[in-house]
């Protein structure tokens, strides 16, 4: 049984360290999993990830960066998203459509209309069967993020406290419109608290 379940949220809410662990889990049941993230997930999409989290935090607007985003998951849903739940895999994946309409949108100001646009052209049928949104206090998200980058992919960081106390609004947004699709995460608990939320948040969309 195929499952797209994607991973969502601010700068360093957990969301590469939940992924990993719960993609051990799955395996350990003998489940087929393919992790994966964007911007990025081939050679390709990955040199469009470069584009975008690096560089000066003006480098594109946000109508532009949402054009790379897309062209990037273009390739993705390709090359990687669609092939392995057409061979019933579960597909984790670090980031997804979600991320655009907060980033570029809520936060960024890019009409979402725009972003509706090539949601439905270059997504289709192809949305997430369950969201998790790791929920974090920006501040304490952006100390974190910074402890890990040494410098590198910052531009998003770079745009400061009240730009990413949007994209935490935006995110929540969200939630709250899809509940159906999505599950809010508690992402300020200890790591393994919040690995037992994700896990009963996913273990009956992957027959676990």
């Amino acid at each position: 049984m195929s499952r797209f379940i994607t991973f969502e949220g601010g700068e360093g809410a957990g969301k590469s360290t939940q992924i990993t662990a719960l993609s051990e889990r799955l395996r350990a049941m003998g489940r087929d999993v393919a992790v994966t993230r964007e911007p990025g997930g081939t050679p390709e999409a990955e040199e469009v990830r470069s584009l975008l989290v690096n560089g000066d935090a003006k480098r594109w607007s946000p109508e532009a960066e949402a054009l790379l985003n897309y062209a990037a998951r273009d390739h993705h849903l390709r090359n990687v998203i669609r092939p392995a739940l057409a061979n019933g895999a579960i597909v984790l994946c670090d980031r997804f459509m979600d991320s655009t309409r907060v980033y570029q949108g809520y936060a960024g100001g890019c009409p979402m209309r725009f972003i509706d646009t090539l949601e439905t052209t270059i997504v289709g049928e192809t949305r997430p069967h369950l969201t998790l949104i790791f929920d974090l206090d920006p501040e304490v998200g952006l100390a974190r993020a910074a402890a890990r980058s040494n410098g590198r992919e910052n531009r998003y960081e770079s745009k400061g406290l009240a730009h990413h106390a949007l994209i935490r609004d935006g995110f929540r947004a969200i939630a709250k419109a899809e509940p159906e699709r999505c599950r809010l995460i508690d992402a300020s608990m200890p790591e393994s608290e919040v690995a037992r939320a994700v896990w009963n948040a996913v273990k009956d969309k992957t027959g676990g």
